[in-house]
């Protein structure tokens, strides 16, 4: 039984490649010394150098190159049985330099696969790790936004004083509890919606809006917040007074979320009793939106990273954020092939403007 399991027992494929190299080595060693020198086949330990290096490990690659040049060399004066020439040394030289020439040629081939074997199984693992992270980012949102629905919707219902009469002093704790409920559901659904986009990227329901409108439905939105912070929000249509229709082939939702992460951000670095102010402009190609704020400013250097994911910078400015919406702020706008930058305001301040291509044709302002 124990020889039938022997019999039957795979053999080791390095063991048998092994066994390969030898007998093909073997079989080039006897045509070298059975013939006279003036027949080189030295060349033939190429076969035998080839396969060991993509076989064996490199040791065995080099000890086979180097006994193959010393076996093509000696071939010369062994068996010694005929006049040695010049030509026949200088053939045997050129021999050996091809053999050595082959197994370093090998061995270079072998770490350039290895190197890349190595990069393929880091780009596998970093695509493994992004999907993790992104059933981690959906899993989170899910888990979090049933309970924040919950204490929002209890919270109303006690501002609604569903559960008996609440007094002033704290309806205005409800209030601010709603809301930081609501900036922490913003955040859940702004980090899967970041994780979603780099992954799938941002799919747009694209169609002809006006940036004007959406500006003004986002201040009314948030004026209840700017009273909050006793911050006044303006609109101004740059050098004309008068309100104007400023035509993109966009996705409104979305660009209404631009309107809010800039807006959100230049009123919570604002100062209490300034102003956020919002200025439409438009040229022949493009139309341009700039929020600008009388905050602290923005570090010259920091300028460049701010439109970075979790980016918070290290500046003066008031308030501090997840560092998500300018970068979802980025994608939107870039994917409505715009774009969106960062500058100081002097004296003080900051603004934070996109731009986007305008429609190839002119909507009518009646519509």
């Amino acid at each position: 039984m124990s020889i039938l399991k022997l019999a039957t027992r795979k053999i080791d494929p390095h063991l048998r490649t092994s066994w390969i190299v030898v007998g093909l080595f073997s079989i080039v060693v006897l045509l070298e010394f059975l013939t006279p020198p003036d027949y080189v086949f030295g060349y033939l330990y190429i076969g035998p150098i080839i396969l060991a290096n993509a076989r064996l490990n490199r040791i065995a690659t080099l000890k086979l190159t180097l006994a193959a040049s010393v076996l093509t060399i000696l071939n010369v004066w062994i068996p010694g049985l005929l006049l040695i020439r010049v030509s026949t040394i200088a053939s045997r030289f050129i021999a050996v330099v091809a053999l050595i020439v082959t197994g370093v040629l090998s061995d270079r081939n072998r770490l350039y696969q290895e190197t890349l074997l190595k990069q393929q199984a880091k780009l596998h693992a970093q695509e493994k790790l992004a999907s993790v992270r992104q059933d981690f980012a959906s899993t989170l949102t899910h888990d979090l936004k049933t309970p924040l629905l919950g204490a929002i919707e209890t919270l109303q219902a006690f501002e609604r004083e569903n559960f008996g009469p609440v007094v002033p002093t704290q309806k205005k704790a409800i209030a601010t509890m709603i809301r930081s409920h609501q900036t922490s559901l913003q955040m859940v659904e702004m980090l899967l919606d970041v994780y979603r986009n780099d992954v799938e990227g941002l799919q747009l329901q694209l169609a002809p809006v006006n940036l004007v409108e959406i500006a003004e439905e986002v201040v009314i939105k948030l004026t209840e917040l700017a009273s909050s912070r006793r911050v006044y929000i303006s609109i101004n249509y740059g050098e004309s007074d008068f309100r104007k229709f400023l035509w993109v082939n966009g996705d409104a939702f979305q660009l209404q979320r631009v309107f809010t992460n800039l807006l959100t951000n230049a009123i919570n670095h604002s100062p209490r009793g300034d102003k956020v102010e919002v200025v439409l402009e438009t040229d022949s190609s493009y139309h341009t939106a700039k929020v600008i704020d009388t905050g602290a400013g923005v570090n010259s250097e920091e300028l460049p990273n701010l439109f970075k994911r979790f980016y918070q910078g290290h500046s003066d400015r008031q308030a501090k954020g997840s560092g998500l919406g300018l970068y979802l702020t980025r994608q939107i706008v870039e994917a409505h092939n715009g774009k969106v930058w960062a500058e100081n305001r002097l004296p003080n301040g900051a603004i934070f403007a996109f731009r986007l291509p305008i429609l190839p044709f002119q909507v009518s302002e009646s519509i």
